[in-house]
Order: C-alpha cells, then structure tokens, then sequence
C-alpha cells in the first residue's frame, strides 16, 4: 500500500533556492566561507571518537541483539523520531561493519558521516575509505524511509559498492539495490525501490526526466492519486507507474567529478525527427568548409572554441551556399551551418575527443577518459563531426526535455558528498549547491614526495624524457603509473615504450572494461600503466611488500590538465594508506593548455619559467569552465521557474 507522503515524494518537488548575485551574492559568499570556518574540526573529532569508543563497547552483545537494536533505531529514524541521532546509531552501525565487513572505521572516516549526514562536502585524502564512509552514512538515511540515493563516477563502481557493501546492509535491515545503464525499466524500477540505492548521476538524471515526461501533465501526488483511483490518466488511461520513488537526500561519492566536471552542459532526453535534406547538408556544409582559409577566411578563438568569420569569409560563404538547400542560404542559418563544419575540424579529434567504434562517432569524456556511448553533442554538432570522418550520420533529434546538473541536485532536501579534491572549488559548491567544504584530516601521516617538474621546448623532448624515466625506474623494479589527455597520446606511448622492449599495461577509453583489473595490479612489480585521466578512479592500488621496500607507486603527469584537480586526482593515485609513493609532473611548450589559455605574450616561455605559466593557464581555464558551468545554469533558470513539462515537445 502506498502511503501518501511517498506520492509527495515522488511528484512534488521543492523549488530551487535562488542563486544569489551582486551584493546578494558577495554577502552569501560571506556566509559560505564562516560556514566553513565554523565547523570545528576539533569538536568534530571528539565526537567521532567517542562514537568509536561506544561501537568498541558494543562487542559484548550478540547478533542477535545488535540487529534488535538497530532495528529500534530504524523505526525511530523512519517516525522521525526526536529521540534519536546518529550520535545513538553510529556506534551499533561501526560495530555492525566491524563484524560483518571486518572493518573498523576510523574517527576521521567517523568525522566524514557526521560531516556528510549534516549535508557537507568532506574531502578526504585519497585511500581513506569514502567509500566505507559513504556506506555507514547512508544507513540513517535508509532506515528513515525516504528515497536515498548514492552516486558515484560510473557503473562499474556503483555495482561494485553495492555488492561489496551488501551483507553491511542486510544485516542492517535495509535493502541495496544498483542502477546502471544496461538494466530495463523492470530492473531499474527495483533498484530504485531499495532503502539505499547506487547510481550514476547520468542514469538518475536521466530517468528522473523520463519519470516526467511519463507523467505528462501530472504535477502533484494529489493528482496521482485521484486520476489513478478513476482510473483515467492522459488520453483516458491510467498514468503510468514511474521508475522512480523520487528524491530526497543522497550522497556523492567523488562529487567534484559528479558537481564540476559533468556539470559542463545538460542532460537532454531526445527523440528522433524528420529532416529533409539534412544529411545531405551537412555532407557537403562538410566538403565546403575544406575550402576556407584559416586567418583569411575565419579566426579561431581557441579559449571558447567559437568560430568567427572574416568579411571576406562571409562574402565567400554567401558564393558557396549556393549549392545548399534553400532554407540553408540565409546569412545567419549557413554560418551557423559552416560554422559548426570548421568547428568539427579545428576542435573535435579523434582519439581526444571521440573514438569511432563500428562506424559510429563516440564520446570521450575529456575529464574522466571514458567513453559515453549514450551521450551526443546537441545543435548539429554530432552530425556535423560524423560527416568530417565519414562515417553514417545519425538521425536529427528534437529535445523532449533538459534539465542542468547543477538544478537537479539542487533539487534534493539533503545533499552530501566526499572527494580526495575539493578545495578548488568551495566557492562554487557554496554558491550553486549550498555545500560548504569540510578538509578531514588524514588518519595517515603523508608519504607522497614529488620529484622536481620536467620542463621541455617541444612534445618530442618531453615524450622522449618520460620514456626514459620510465625506463630507469623499471630498471629498479618499481611500478610506474603515467597519465596521459587523450587515447591518442597513451596509445603513441604505449608504442614508444613498447619498442624499447617494455611490457606496457594500457587503459583508455577503448579498453575501459578491464579498468579496474588493471589499476589494482598497477601496484605489482615492474609494472608500466598507462592510463587517460581515469586512472581507475574508486579502485585501491595495492602494492607488494617489495614494492613498499623500493619507495612505493611512481607516478608520471604528462602534461597538466585544464583543471589543476584532475592532476591531484591522478597523483593521489600512489602513497595512499599509509603506503610510499613519488610523482613527477612534465610540461612542454607544446602542451594544448598552454597554446589555448596563455596570453599570447606568454606563449614561447624559457622552460625555467613553464611550470609558472601552466598554473597561469590553469587559473584561466578554470575561471573560463566556471563560467560555461554557470551560463548552462542561468539558461535553464531563465527557460523555466519550476519543473513543469509542457505537454507540446520542447525545453523546459
């Protein structure tokens, strides 16, 4: 029997807060940073060790009275109940991981479900447990009834924490469920309706819209309820059951990949169209657009990837139009047109930004290196980078409906999160999410030592650099992790490597399935990895006890990323708990993040002073994504105030 306030939580949904700007937001930014200050580091840690010293003092109760416990916690959480707190239900729950898990938290990770319970961001360093930490908070959050959602960076690790973390849950009274892309509506709907469920952003998002498309005009349980009880729903019939129970509270593991860096443009729900002549429009917008002329004809304005023709360049365009379709000679419809064909050509690259797997274009995620099959570039885009490579074009979409990232999560009556990198970016958690940022202290004393930058004139000195340090350092038996942009890059030095003889272990977007037996045998002896920037992100490197002895994971950084985080990512893939480890990072004058977001004075540098620009270009990279993020924002504020779908096909 469904009771009424899970119809509230499925069809009512709370307006966003607004975001506050000018002297508003100067003042919430104030906010923010005494949010952040206030929270005592030291308060917290005397409550997490206490909460450890009372889970130790449970030893002495059976399995039997331990699950009676929880079970009377359970019913106080799901009454909502003044009488308890996680001060009273923690402590059963560590001795619950403890027993169940062989796993004892420790206070900091303890620190981390307090932090994250509250609705904070933690960051946590690298092999800290986030993923325990996630698991012992999510528990209250199941026992109270409410949908509890927990998201991670892709498939693999939310069925991976799912079972992992199975027995804990059981044991615990709640049920545990996983959604990811290959599932059915049937299997989806399931997971969904579990205490505690894991996913990925994108698969959330995306059948969150689809539920509201589903609905159609429904806008309230109320409404649910009453056209389903008469048996009437659009068109007459009944409304169909959504997937989900709806949203509520949720926790983000690695939310600064799930906040920032997926943030970057929308989520559009799309379905097929007609569109006469297109395909034969964009081929030849394609073949035309080998006939202008860089810095004559067009200028590139590399930092917005954005086209800009010349006077000249129109007047020519207006000539080669004539060969398009009518609808397509008008000046601003075939700049748009020619536009989008240079764009495909000066921008998008094969092994960068897609792969082509069976004559179709896909997606490679610039921040994670993985491969998004479902996912396609909007406004002819995809199209016009399918005509560049010859490849079949896929059918014209229309958008059903769009919803940001960052609205969405904005959506949920409590958020919480953890990442190993957070601090760059706590103003922009603070002013879009409301999540102020708590550092958890490390349980370890750091390990991690840095040897000093390689600073090259050209890419041909600095690959020639790296696989001669890769060379030495195998030599000594120690195991070597490089980090690489794009598939491309790893792929020529796989093969550089590979012919001087090494055995070279590679993971890319081509070879994602074996990510994560790859990343954990990483840490064996004389072993070379080469890994694109997701760098088996969620799994532990362990190493062997002789590789401990010879100074732990080496790590390469083969040029800096746009995002001075996704660097800290990959180096905090060696030293973790409590283990040694090194890295190395390498810049080049030729490196895309110099040559796109350097002021042109600063372009051709002495390399003394390249590891200065790079942090130079950094700051200018994340300023300018910061402002993307924000623009796709403010746009989907301006399309609609609320979540109402219109029942015609369009935005909303």
């Amino acid at each position: 029997m469904r009771l009424p306030y899970e119809d509230y939580r499925q069809f009512d949904l709370s307006k966003p807060d607004k975001i506050f700007t000018g002297l508003d937001g100067w003042i919430h930014g104030l906010i923010g940073r005494f949010k952040r200050q206030g929270q005592s580091l030291k308060t917290l840690r005397q409550q997490a060790e206490k909460i450890c010293e009372q889970g130790e003092q449970l030893c002495h109760l059976t399995d039997t009275e331990l699950q009676q416990a929880m079970q009377q916690q359970a019913q106080l959480w799901r009454r909502g109940s003044t009488d308890v707190s996680l001060a009273t239900s923690l402590p059963l729950v560590l001795e619950t991981a403890f027993r169940v898990m062989g796993m004892r938290a420790y206070p900091e990770q303890v620190m981390g479900v307090l932090a994250v319970s509250e609705g904070q961001l933690i960051e946590m360093e690298t092999g800290s447990g986030k993923s325990l930490t996630a698991a012992l908070a999510a528990i209250p959050m199941g026992w109270s009834g409410a949908p509890c959602h927990l998201m991670t960076v892709n498939d693999y690790l939310a069925q991976r924490d799912a079972e992992t973390f199975a027995p804990l849950y059981t044991f615990c009274g709640l049920e545990v469920g996983a959604v990811t892309g290959e599932m059915d509506e049937p299997a989806r709907r399931v997971g969904y309706h579990c205490g505690v469920t894991y996913t990925t952003s994108k698969q959330l998002l995306a059948d969150f819209l689809r539920d509201r498309l589903l609905m159609g005009e429904v806008r309230s349980g109320a409404q649910y309820s009453m056209r389903q009880g008469l048996g009437r729903g659009l068109g007459g019939k009944r409304v169909s059951e959504p997937v989900m129970r709806g949203l509520d509270q949720a926790i983000l593991d690695e939310a600064d990949s799930v906040l920032i860096d997926e943030a970057v443009s929308p989520l559009l729900i799309q379905a097929e169209r007609e569109a006469e002549f297109l395909d034969a429009t964009v081929e030849t917008a394609s073949q035309l657009s080998e006939q202008l002329e860089l810095d004559k004809d067009y200028r590139l304005d590399i930092t917005s990837r954005r086209v800009i023709f010349t006077d000249i360049g129109r007047d020519k365009l207006q000539g080669l139009a004539q060969v398009l379709p009518p609808l397509w000679r008008g000046g601003a419809r075939r700049e748009q047109l020619m536009g989008q064909a240079v764009s495909a050509r000066a921008f998008y690259h094969q092994g960068e930004h897609y792969v082509i797997q069976d004559d179709k274009i896909v997606i490679v995620d610039e921040f994670t290196g993985r491969l998004m099959p479902s996912r396609s570039w909007g406004q002819g885009m995809h199209q016009a980078v399918e005509a560049k490579e010859g490849v079949p074009l896929s059918p014209a979409k229309e958008v059903k409906a769009r919803l940001s990232f960052q609205r969405f999560f904005r959506l949920f009556r409590r958020l919480g999160g953890m990442t190993g990198t957070a601090e760059e970016a706590v103003t922009e958690f603070w002013r879009i999410y409301r999540l102020p940022v708590v550092v958890i202290p490390s349980h370890w004393p750091m390990t991690r030592s840095s040897f000093s930058a390689c600073l090259t004139d050209s890419a041909e000195e600095k690959w020639q650099a790296i696989v001669q340090d890769v060379q030495d350092l195998h030599q000594t038996g120690r195991p070597v992790l490089v980090g690489t942009r794009s598939v491309q890059d790893s792929e020529k030095l796989a093969e550089r490597l590979t012919a001087k003889g090494l055995r070279v272990d590679l993971l890319n977007a081509l070879y994602h399935q074996e990510e994560a037996e790859i990343i954990a045998e990483a840490g064996l002896l004389g072993r070379i990895t080469i890994a694109t920037n997701m760098a088996g992100r969620g799994t532990d490197i362990k190493l062997a006890p002789e590789v401990i002895e010879l100074g732990g994971l080496h790590v390469i950084v083969s040029e800096p990323h746009e995002s001075s985080r996704v660097d800290r990512q990959l180096i905090g893939r060696c030293a973790r708990q409590n283990d040694p480890g090194t890295y190395r990072i390498y810049i080049s004058q030729d490196d895309p993040l110099l040559h796109r977001f350097l002021p042109k004075a600063l372009k051709r540098l002495s390399p003394a002073r390249l590891e200065w620009a790079a942090g130079i270009a950094q700051s200018r990279a994340e300023v300018a994504s910061a402002k993307v993020r924000r623009n796709v924002l403010e746009r989907d504020i301006q399309q609609s105030d609320n979540l109402l779908f219109a029942s015609r096909i369009g935005e909303y």
